[in-house]
């Protein structure tokens, strides 16, 4: 949990919705540039956050298949039945 905190604070910390240049778009064109820029920004730290994301799950994922095999193994040391599926 702590990494995944790290790893947003990584992001926003590399957020810049700003053009290059700095300054107030003057016509049409600079300000469809800049929204562009914006949107790509943004796009582009939404699949960075979605991808952490999904590796995260993926790795729970393992984790519980991990354990689930472990406790198998457990209950059949032990001469125990497992449930029934």
């Amino acid at each position: 949990m702590a990494d995944m905190k790290q790893d947003l604070k990584t992001v926003e910390d590399q957020q810049n919705y700003t053009p290059s240049n700095n300054s107030d778009p003057k016509n049409m064109q600079e300000l469809t540039q800049y929204v562009q820029t914006l949107l790509q920004g943004m796009q582009d730290n939404f699949q960075t956050m979605s991808d952490q994301i999904i590796t995260r799950i993926d790795e729970m994922g393992n984790r519980i298949d991990d354990l689930e095999k472990n406790i198998a193994d457990l209950m059949t040391q032990a001469g125990v039945e497992g449930p029934e599926k």
